[in-house]
């Protein structure tokens, strides 16, 4: 026997409660608290027989170094930067979830994908916000020649898991999870409970008939994820899709992956009949000019080395408190660097309104990009160009140190690819194995007032 309780769940963090109120006490988004019925068992019979077989059942458990090492065959995802960020490929029985804002190209992306894996593999297309001939359209854009791809327009979750059953393809793409039904439940598609039992049930057929699955998620408005936060620990990798709206760049980043590394990046660019991948994305992110406020740094996005301008813009203030704007950088990190250029340098800036931003629209986090900041402040504070040919790595402490940066082999081997003459790096780091480049100096120094006196030839 069972009977239909009510409880009210917040669609943002997918908090429960007994009652309703109009502000959700886990989060505390306003009118986000919505009503959902389940069936709640009464009798505790399914607890007594799991009970008794666990009592009856000898232990299966062995030590791990019993346990055999298992190959991974990866699926190629047909394009070199998908895989990067995938950590080589598609692992099989692995659950992908990608999401990104509205129109910036996910659906795609994936499409694209699955047309190139279908070549040599079963794939099968699950059109849960389109209907098939839509997808037809965008597919005879990107797409000209004959594939074996297989496309179902369904969003009854039931259907889905019929059509998986039967096909068992190799790769199968749920476009999106947020548009799937199951009628067990009461509420709407979309909801907490919806993505949750959805993304369950496709978890239990992706690992039981080895079917790597790729799902596409909704983002809020926050730009982040929709749905519950089971859904990102639930699947094995969460990939995110950005870009600049008035960019055609897009860029692919790992924020998890079981089966490689986070933080990996892949850049593609947005053209008439679909992405096409950037295989030297350090030329988007160069401006090639040189004018006073304009430094040069090599940032580290997972395992892959970057080179990207960094622009400043200093002018005399008109307010009793300065303006500080940044695009692609921290406003925190500008507020510390600033001051550690006023208090080490002696440097008025406290007068001037500061504008940074990162050339090409890429999002900067890491601490390695602060001497190259303070570079384009100075430069133009000063109004001097920086010297042609030179690249700024290292972070700076609030006493005006240069501290250490991971993965230096990585960002002086694209600098010297680049062909580049000057690197200022911080005092420390071990580099016999690349001074022997002659056409590349490296500058070693232990405070940012010698780096300053050096980028801007003694002045």
């Amino acid at each position: 026997m069972s009977r239909s309780v009510s409880i009210y769940v917040c669609q943002s963090c997918g908090a429960q409660t007994r009652q309703f109120f109009g502000r959700c006490n886990n989060c505390g988004e306003w009118n986000s608290i919505i009503e959902e019925k389940i069936n709640q068992k009464t009798d505790k019979s399914i607890y007594t027989k799991i009970n008794s077989a666990t009592e009856k059942s000898p232990y299966r458990s062995e030590p791990i170094s019993h346990t055999k090492n298992q190959i991974i065959n990866r699926i190629p995802s047909g394009y070199k930067e998908f895989d990067r960020v995938l950590g080589g490929g598609l692992v099989p029985g692995s659950l992908v979830l990608v999401g990104g804002e509205p129109g910036i190209g996910k659906s795609t992306l994936i499409l694209q994908s699955a047309t190139a894996m279908a070549h040599e593999r079963s794939v099968l297309y699950i059109a849960a916000e389109e209907s098939a001939e839509q997808v037809k359209l965008r597919w005879n854009r990107i797409e000209n020649s004959q594939s074996n791809l297989h496309l179902l327009a369904e969003t009854d979750l039931e259907l889905v898991i019929k059509e998986l059953n039967y096909l068992k393809p190799a790769v199968a793409v749920i476009d999106s999870i947020q548009a799937l039904h199951d009628q067990n439940l009461s509420s709407s598609p979309g909801s907490v409970a919806q993505v949750r039992e959805c993304s369950a049930a496709l978890q239990q057929i992706a690992k039981r008939e080895n079917i790597s699955l790729l799902i596409i998620g909704h983002v809020t408005k926050d730009g982040m994820l929709a749905g519950p936060k089971v859904l990102e620990h639930l699947v094995d990798a969460v990939l995110t899709f950005e870009g600049d709206k008035f960019a055609t760049h897009r860029l692919l980043r790992g924020v998890k992956n079981r089966f490689g590394a986070t933080s990996e990046l892949g850049v593609f660019d947005m053209q008439t009949n679909g992405l096409s991948e950037v295989s030297n994305p350090s030329d988007l992110f160069l401006s090639k000019t040189s004018a006073p406020g304009i430094s040069t740094i090599v940032t580290c996005e997972g395992t892959r080395p970057l080179a990207i301008d960094i622009q400043a813009l200093l002018n005399p203030t008109s307010y009793s408190s300065p303006r500080r704007t940044t695009t692609g950088i921290e406003i925190n990190r500008l507020h510390q660097i600033l001051a550690v250029l006023e208090k080490n340098m002696n440097l008025s800036l406290s007068r001037y309104d500061c504008y940074l931003a990162v050339a090409g629209g890429l999002e900067v986090e890491e601490p390695g990009a602060d001497l190259g900041i303070a570079a384009a402040i100075v430069s133009s504070f000063k109004n001097i160009e920086l010297e042609e040919g030179i690249v700024f790595i290292g972070e700076i402490g609030l006493a005006g140190q240069l501290r250490l940066v991971r993965q230096m082999r990585q960002r002086i081997n694209e600098v010297t690819r680049l062909g580049y003459k000057k690197i200022i790096i911080p005092d420390g780091i071990h580099t016999n194995e690349f001074e022997t480049n002659q056409n590349l100096e490296i500058i070693k120094v232990s405070n940012i007032n010698q780096a300053l006196i050096v980028a801007l030839n003694n002045i």
